[in-house]
Order: C-alpha cells, then structure tokens, then sequence
C-alpha cells in the first residue's frame, strides 16, 4: 500500500487513538503517544502540516511492531 503525501502529525495522531494509542505529553510541536498492549510502545509524533514520507513509514512500521499487526493495517485504518 501507498503512503499518503498529505498526512499531517494530528492526523495519524487521531488514528493512533483510535488504534489504542494515548497522548501521555507534549513538548513544543511534538506528542508523545503511549500503547501498553499488546506491546508497550512510545513513539513521538511531529505535529507538522505534512509528515515526511520517511518519519511516516517509520512510525506506521513502529505501530505495527507493537500492535503485532501488519503495515497494511495500520495504513487502512489511517484512511
């Protein structure tokens, strides 16, 4: 699946909420998010207009480790 060019960092911040993700803190222009299961996980989003496609992949590939899910998934249920 394609990633998207246009997704902002509150945009898949939404979608990791609605994945079972937590806001835990905020710094300046970034969130932490927090999973405790099945995995627990940290990552930190850039709240930017436009993610780069690079820090994208990278967080969609760090929420399907600790979702124990697939790419594809985390990247469907973004859209």
């Amino acid at each position: 699946m394609k990633l998207p060019r246009d997704l902002s960092g509150a945009e898949l911040i939404g979608a990791l909420k609605r994945l079972g993700y937590r806001q835990t803190r905020q710094t300046g222009s970034h969130v932490r998010m927090t999973v405790s299961a099945p995995r627990e996980g940290h990552p930190t989003i850039p709240l930017t207009n436009a993610l780069p496609t690079g820090t994208l992949a990278a967080l969609i590939k760090e929420a399907a480790l600790q979702l124990e899910t697939t790419v594809e998934d985390i990247l469907s249920s973004i859209r």
